[in-house]
């Protein structure tokens, strides 16, 4: 009996411990459980969290990339925009070249007609219509050598036809044919007043204009002459026409003062005698108070 209940309790003993190692087991079990399933989260969350920044990286590489393809494409835009811009520019300025160019030919040809017909009048000795129509086609389009020469040749027909005109000036006083030999050198000095004949052209048109009665043109004539360097030879000659202008009109002080100037400085003049005859005839200069 004593080793029954002996055998008894050994054997709930080791049930005793049977049933305790069960339990530990089981929270062990169970402890492992809660811990696989707390890594499996874990790893759940991790790998959304890698999902999650794998689709921003992808999203933001994308949103680059069309970034960079959009600037790309302003400025290969902008650059076909600039090309275009410049064949624009090029083509209006060939335009324009042409035009020009087209222009050019179209009045080099008229005037090379008009040069032509304006060579003819030299050619026919129509000088006076030559140098008319020389101011009509001057600005035409023509060549620097036909420039040239039409200026040359326009120079000296005016030369020539300002020597006629003195000359037929010189003719017409000698005749005594002032309104005549008045226009005669205005006319030689129309057309060149700076020819050694000019000056002489310019004492006879005062001597011409005192004639015609015209004093006051004569005088500023010759005050213009005695204002500039002369020879001596006809100095004396402009004191004597302005001294007959003065007298005409009656401007006695004037008149005597030039009268005297004539005899101080020319006291062998031609004019000499008539000077001390016409100081003489002078009204007596009322004296000043």
């Amino acid at each position: 009996m004593l080793e029954m209940d002996d055998e008894l309790r050994e054997i709930k003993r080791e049930l005793t411990e049977s049933r305790t190692l069960i339990i530990r087991t089981n929270n062990l079990t169970n402890a492992l459980s809660a811990d696989i399933r707390s890594m499996l989260q874990k790893e759940q969350l991790r790998e959304q969290r890698l999902v999650w920044t794998s689709a921003t990286a992808y999203v933001v590489f994308v949103l680059v990339v069309l970034v960079a393809l959009k600037f790309a494409w302003d400025a290969r835009v902008e650059a076909i925009k600039l090309e275009a811009q410049q064949k624009i520019g090029d083509i209006e300025r060939l335009r324009k070249e042409w035009r020009e160019e087209h222009k050019w030919h179209e009045e080099h040809t008229r005037a090379e007609g008009q040069v032509y017909a304006f060579y003819e009048l030299l050619q026919q000795g129509r000088l006076q219509d030559f140098v008319e129509h020389y101011q009509e086609i001057k600005n035409e389009r023509m060549t620097k050598t036909e420039a040239a020469f039409l200026a040359e040749a326009t120079e000296k027909a005016q030369h020539q036809l300002a020597y006629e005109a003195y000359l037929r000036g010189l003719e017409r006083t000698h005749a005594q044919r002032w309104q005549e030999s008045a226009s005669a050198y205005e006319e030689s000095l129309r057309y060149a007043d700076y020819l050694p004949t000019a000056l002489n052209a310019k004492i006879g048109l005062a001597e011409a204009y005192r004639h015609l009665q015209r004093y006051p043109e004569a005088i500023a004539i010759l005050h213009k002459l005695m204002e500039t360097k002369l020879p001596k030879d006809v100095r004396d000659d402009i004191l004597y026409q302005l001294a007959l202008c003065e007298t005409a009109l009656q401007a006695w002080p004037e008149a005597k003062n030039t009268w005297q100037t004539l005899l101080r400085r020319f006291p062998d003049s031609r004019y000499a005698v008539e000077a001390r005859v016409q100081i003489a005839r002078l009204p007596p200069t009322p004296s000043t108070p």
